[in-house]
């Protein structure tokens, strides 16, 4: 049976009207999301008609937090070009 893995956005309150769910990854199906976040009554329906599992992850302790590595750019640079004249 193909599984549809799927986790709980962290930024997403309930009542506030944006998709709560963000697909992680899929497993034995041909199927492609062209969107990641996705409300539970959607991905109830995609998952019932592909005859899958939807498999919700949990979510991280944040025993991680503070430490380096991966996630947002630091110490203010540019993710795009910048000063022609300092190239």
């Amino acid at each position: 049976m193909a599984k549809i893995f799927v986790r709980e956005r962290g930024n997403v309150r309930e009542g506030e009207g944006r998709p709560r769910y963000a697909v992680v990854g899929v497993e034995g199906a041909d199927v492609k999301f062209f969107k990641t976040h996705l409300r539970k009554g959607e991905l109830d329906t995609i998952a019932q008609a592909v005859g899958a599992e939807l498999v919700t992850l949990p979510r991280g302790s944040g025993e991680h937090v503070g430490q380096e590595g991966g996630g947002k750019r630091r110490h203010g640079r540019r993710k795009h070009g910048g000063d022609a004249a300092s190239a």
